[in-house]
């Protein structure tokens, strides 16, 4: 069930005990959904005329036409007449009209349909006999068969034979009996389409079906044929003009379809909504639209009305695909380009339309998105949303209107960095407002609050911090979804996964150790990217819910237009998660110097001596930054041409603590960012085992590994030894193409890179155990490749990891020490981190008491240290006594850490 739905309900039983009206709060009570959320559904019900509104404090709802709970949700789950757009504004009449008829005893009124060539006279008969059928006045295989009197105006006998049937010999060409459609439509429905085509004398025929419930076919002078057939006729012509009196008497209930250019635009919106959904179901992918083209759709001049409206539709649709596939594009997106001409010109019309196109799409954002399955979603999601709704899909949705907006993956991970710890401080507050330790029983699983308590308790003996009852429903509600969400193999993404890694390194390590935990629970495998989440709930600041942080330097964006600038602006602050991005609307009739002042003032008002930003399009609006610096002494950097992904660009630098100049210079100069990855393909992961001949020991010792590996994702291969220096040129070579991830021999083959186990060892159980466990850590470094390919910035993700996963493995080795696969996973991760940070230039943590430390493990950190030659001269980085550092206490202390946590 839908959310407007849950709220429409709950509206409807709270009313039988508040007969004065419901408030927001009383509903998201109720139903345990924001306040803020509910508002808006409750306000989306009462345009729709659902509900109407009592001003006051608090606004009340109540149903416009209040009866029963059981009627009112009867008629909220909509009949086929009620889903037509304008069901409830200009259609109302008619629909009323169309259901009294079906419904009219004993066997309802047949009925004439008037309407202008396109105003969805076929679409109405269907919807008609679809609701008979709903009603169950007819039965679900009744027919309904549609005829347009005229494809056969030329020839009258032929067109009452097509209705009525002919008796051979009726006429020339009448060479066998025929069954008319009539007789084909018993128990169902006859849709006659331009009825005012058909002769007198098929009229009169007609007549005589009608009044007395039978009729002759063409030719045929003795039988009567009785059928049972509801009539429903349509034309486009005046019926006094053009139908028999005698005729139209007969039909009773005449329904007139407005003209599209007489209803309303939200009317007009649903049937562009509809129309391109049908599309979408059509090609089988979701369509994107700017919304410049929704309003030229809703703007233009539709002649044709409704059937117009469908076929622009259709070749704004086509062209979009062919753009598609034509440039091998990800997204199917239509632009303005893909209008024709005549709708482009909608836009014309803004002015005259600006208030009811504010009113309808004021939540909008730049581009709107249509699914055959979902519901599109006219706005990005607002920060409160994240709470009580799907927190992964949320995150999914950002990232695909980023994508659609042409951003790349890098600014992508940027971008929602931004948030993510504010929403999570924003989810466990909120949550703690709504919830009391017995209410959380009703909705979440029994086991899944046994481990939140577990998994709380085991936080407060490893990470020593105490966690409140905010903590455990946060994390209990959040486990319900994350459960559930990977038993029905949705994809998790976090985009903040290495932020969350270096920062909260303590917190990661301890919900790598408790997924362990909840997997082996509940039968699952938790990714690592759902563990960067779990971390989120254990850091020292998940209890704190903390003021947003609103970086130093000011941004304002001013444009010309009603609410351009606003709406460029509320997309942006979305997006980030921070009321940052200050708007200034200049309507053209505004004078330059009052937009001035305004400009000015705002300047002085949010500037914290840092200076402003001011991002402009055009005009004489491009010269104010100079003016006003030069008048009040601030600072101020202008960017014209402003869009969009400029604006979402110059916010994530500003909240990175970029100076302006270098915000200034990196707009005009830097990289596009619309560049996009070129993803490579994976390699093969391989052991090698090595022998002088290459078909002696190699041979042996690859089969004894064989039965180790089977049914994984490894192959063995085998290579001969000639000398040493041919020996690292080969595994070179072999590099390129595969992923090396130890080498077995009975010879020493320490290639410095590459994990090595002697043959011997391999013979012995510490040895097969020493091969599992590097199974096992390759295979978890192949799960979160893919995740740190996308997450790293500078460098390339896969190869990094490679190059790490075998220092740990060698450091294992020679420091002597049994490291658990999870910390090494979690080490690993770090490492990565690290490398691509310094490859930026990018500063690392200092360790406390680095002296003392390096003074009693100076033989440890020496060993580490040369195990990070390769990767040092391979990313050109120096690794500082504190990164070493950092390292060798990972690999010494955190292995009594995990025996703490079973």
């Amino acid at each position: 069930m839908r959310k407007i739905d849950e709220v429409y309900r709950a509206a409807l039983k709270l009313q039988e005990v508040n007969p004065l009206g419901v408030s927001a709060m009383e509903v998201a009570k109720m139903i345990k959904l924001d306040r803020s959320n509910v508002s808006r559904y409750l306000n989306t019900l009462y345009k729709d005329n659902k509900l109407m509104k009592i001003d006051g404090r608090p606004v009340l709802y109540k149903p416009i036409s209040f009866q029963s709970l059981n009627e009112d949700i009867k008629e909220y789950n909509l009949n086929s007449l009620d889903k037509l757009a304008g069901a409830k504004q200009s259609l109302s009449v008619p629909i009323e009209k169309a259901k009294a008829a079906i419904i009219y005893p004993p066997k309802g009124l047949h009925s004439l349909i008037l309407g202008s060539t396109g105003v969805g006279k076929s679409l109405f008969a269907e919807q008609m006999y679809e609701y008979a059928k709903e009603i169950n006045i007819l039965s679900p295989d009744s027919p309904f068969i549609r005829f347009n009197c005229a494809d056969y105006a030329d020839n009258p006998n032929l067109l009452t034979s097509q209705i009525f049937g002919v008796k051979k010999g009726a006429y020339t060409g009448a060479d066998r009996d025929k069954e008319g459609l009539l007789k084909q439509a018993n128990k169902g429905i006859l849709f006659l389409d331009e009825v005012h085509r058909l002769s007198p004398q098929g009229q009169e025929m007609l007549f005589t079906y009608i009044d007395k419930g039978f009729y002759r076919p063409l030719g045929e002078t003795e039988n009567l044929t009785y059928v049972d057939v509801r009539i429903i006729a349509a034309t486009t012509e005046n019926p006094s003009s053009y139908l028999l009196q005698t005729f139209s008497r007969r039909i009773p209930m005449v329904i007139s379809l407005p003209d599209l250019s007489e209803r309303t635009l939200s009317e007009r919106y649903s049937l562009v909504e509809t129309f391109v959904k049908e599309e979408s179901h059509r090609i089988g992918k979701s369509i994107y639209i700017n919304k410049n083209s929704i309003i030229s759709f809703l703007l233009y001049n539709c002649s044709n009305n409704i059937g117009q409206l469908k076929s622009d539709i259709q070749l704004a649709c086509a062209k979009a695909f062919l753009n598609y596939k034509a440039n091998d594009q990800k997204y199917l997106v239509i632009n303005q380009r893909d209008l024709p001409n005549h709708v482009r010109k909608g836009m014309l019309h803004i002015k005259e339309y600006r208030k009811e196109i504010d009113e309808l799409l004021n939540s909008a954002e730049d581009i709107l998105k249509y699914s055959k399955d979902d519901e599109p979603f006219l706005q990005l999601v607002h920060e409160e949303e994240i709470i009580g709704e799907d927190f992964y899909s949320i995150i999914e949705e950002k990232i695909d209107s980023l994508k659609v907006l042409g951003m790349e993956d890098n600014d992508i991970n940027e971008i929602l960095n931004l948030d993510i710890e504010s929403h999570f401080e924003k989810y466990i507050g909120e949550i703690s407002k709504r919830f009391r330790k017995d209410e959380i029983q009703n909705i979440v699983d029994n086991q899944i609050l046994d481990i939140t308590e577990e998994i709380l308790m085991l936080g407060k003996t490893n990470l020593n911090r105490d966690f409140d009852e905010k903590i455990y429903f946060g994390l209990a509600l959040h486990l319900e979804r994350s459960i559930e969400r990977i038993k029905k193999g949705d994809k998790i993404y976090n985009p903040k996964l290495n932020f969350i890694r270096i920062n909260y390194e303590d917190e990661f390590l301890f919900a790598m150790k408790i997924a362990k935990l909840i997997d082996n629970r509940f039968s699952i495998e938790i990714p690592v990217d759902e563990i960067g989440y779990l971390s989120m709930f254990f850091t020292k600041e998940s209890s704190q819910v903390q003021k947003e942080k609103i970086p130093q330097i000011g941004i304002i964006v001013a444009m010309h237009g009603r609410s351009t600038a606003s709406s460029m602006a509320e997309v942006v602050n979305d997006l980030i998660g921070i009321e940052y991005i200050v708007p200034i609307d200049m309507p053209l009739s505004m004078k330059p110097e009052s937009i001035y002042n305004i400009v000015k003032e705002k300047v002085k008002d949010i500037d914290k001596g840092y200076g402003v930003i001011l991002m402009v399009d055009m005009g004489s609006l491009t010269n104010f930054g100079a003016m006003i610096s030069e008048e009040t002494g601030i600072n101020i950097g202008t960017i014209d041409m402003v869009s969009t992904l400029s604006v979402l660009e110059v916010a994530r630098k500003a909240m990175m603590n970029y100076e302006i100049n270098e915000i200034i210079h990196s707009i005009y100069s830097g990289p596009s960012i619309h560049n996009m990855k070129v993803d490579k393909k994976g390699k093969k992961n391989i052991i090698l085992t090595a022998c002088y001949t290459g078909d002696g020991s190699a041979k042996i010792i690859g089969n004894i590994i064989n039965k180790r590996i089977q049914n994984k994702n490894i192959e063995v291969k085998y290579i001969n030894i000639v000398d040493e220096r041919n020996l690292k040129d080969r595994i070179s070579e072999i590099k390129e193409d595969y992923n090396i991830w130890a080498i077995v021999s009975m010879i020493d083959c320490n290639i410095e890179s590459i994990p090595f186990i002697s043959a011997l060892e391999l013979f012995n159980k510490d040895g097969e155990n020493i091969l599992d466990k590097i199974i096992q850590y390759g295979e978890i470094c192949d799960k979160i490749s893919d995740s740190m390919e996308e997450n790293l910035i500078n460098i390339n993700g896969k190869k990094v990891l490679d190059h790490t996963r075998n220092i740990i493995i060698r450091a294992e080795k020679e420091l002597k020490l049994e490291i658990p696969c999870e910390v090494k996973i979690g080490l690993t991760l770090h490492i990565c981190s690290l490398i691509d940070n310094l490859v930026s230039r990018g500063n690392s943590k200092k360790f406390p008491e680095l002296v003392d430390f390096m003074n009693n493990n100076m033989e440890d950190i020496n060993i580490v240290r040369k195990l990070f030659k390769d990767i040092e001269e391979e990313y050109k980085v120096k690794l500082r006594d504190d990164d070493i550092a950092f390292i060798v206490k990972s690999l010494k202390g955190n292995q009594i850490l995990c025996n703490t946590v079973q």
